[in-house]
């Protein structure tokens, strides 16, 4: 069983899974109460294209991801503030037109080559020793700012309109969680690939409200449920040569059916 650790490239997935499974539920909590999970999926379709940038320019496809996401995420936001168009169309157009975009930019790399594969349902041997400290250093701050802006993010989910009128910058602190949501996204990447982001920061949430327990427990289970699902995830694929991202989503799927089947009981 130990024997997984003798590979550098389960190592390294490994460190960059748990700092992942860590932050996913953070962001995860505050878009499911919010009901805002699609832009999750969104930012991973604007993450495509960002790959697709990346790869045909020689860059990391990392960086272009991120860099695409985060300017991405600002202007939907825009688009959503401005009430000209409604949150869930805002995020139809960017959703529909950074996939077209991906495919356009995928055909004139003359095909789908096998490292955008890799970066489409997740591949932990792609994770570089230079993604891991990335992905460290961008978590950190992450987890800086969701814990420094924690009372005004969880006011203004549970009620936006009492938390203007208490002075509480809202539009800031919405701009700031469709930004975190974009860092989370690009770094989730290459674990679990653009395809299956957004299951990892919404599945384990879903699933952790089906216990009924208060905000703060629920961040807590949503957390255990997240880190088991990676870590399990990527021994279950190792030995079983399974695809890294699709048995990741599969365990955080049986989590929850087996959580909802628990709320069945007890209701």
């Amino acid at each position: 069983m130990l024997e997984i650790f003798q590979y550098g490239f389960i190592v390294r997935g490994l460190e960059a899974g748990f700092i992942i499974a860590v932050i996913a539920p953070l962001i995860g909590i505050f878009l499911v109460l919010r009901r805002y999970s699609l832009i999750a999926d969104t930012l991973a379709h604007v993450s495509l294209a960002g790959i697709a940038f990346g790869l045909i320019l020689k860059l990391n496809p990392m960086i272009t991801a991120l860099v695409s996401t985060v300017i991405s995420s600002i202007s939907i936001e825009k688009l959503r503030s401005s009430k000209k168009v409604y949150g869930e169309s805002a995020l139809a157009i960017f959703l529909s037109g950074s996939l077209a975009l991906a495919i356009v930019l995928i055909s004139i790399a003359h095909g789908f080559r096998v490292d955008l594969f890799n970066y489409l349902f997740g591949s932990i041997v792609t994770v570089k020793q230079s993604d891991v400290y990335m992905i460290g250093v961008l978590g950190a701050i992450v987890i800086a700012l969701l814990i420094a802006f924690y009372k005004e993010l969880v006011y203004v989910t549970f009620d936006e309109e009492s938390a203007k009128v208490s002075g509480i910058p809202t539009k800031f602190i919405n701009t700031l969680l469709i930004i975190l949501t974009a860092l989370t996204v690009s770094l989730a990447i290459p674990v679990v690939g653009v395809l299956l982001i957004s299951a990892l920061i919404v599945i384990p949430v879903v699933a952790a409200l089906q216990l009924k327990k208060s905000f703060k427990q629920t961040i807590i289970y949503s957390e255990i449920i997240s880190i088991f699902s990676v870590i399990s995830g990527i021994f279950v694929s190792f030995y079983l040569n399974l695809s890294t991202g699709g048995t990741i989503v599969l365990i955080t799927l049986v989590i929850f059916f087996l959580t909802f089947l628990m709320k069945q009981k007890t209701d």
